[in-house]
């Protein structure tokens, strides 16, 4: 398995906020804005912090793959 956070960097474009900016608004650390940035896995504290911010749900800003071996 593995995870996309493509959603949420569409939601950036959309609002027109930088990747920065949403990390010092949502209060997540730059390890956990460089672990999204790779499509690494995050706490499920750093994805609320950024569901609160965006007002949506974790389905709105990933998605779980399921990566044929």
């Amino acid at each position: 398995m593995a995870v996309s956070y493509n959603k949420l960097w569409k939601l950036l474009i959309d609002s027109g906020m930088t990747k920065t900016q949403m990390r010092l608004q949502a209060d997540i650390s730059t390890t956990a804005l460089a672990k999204l940035g790779k499509n690494e896995t995050v706490s499920m504290g750093v994805l609320l912090k950024i569901c609160k911010l965006f007002d949506c749900n974790v389905g709105d800003i990933m998605d779980v793959i399921n990566e044929e071996a």
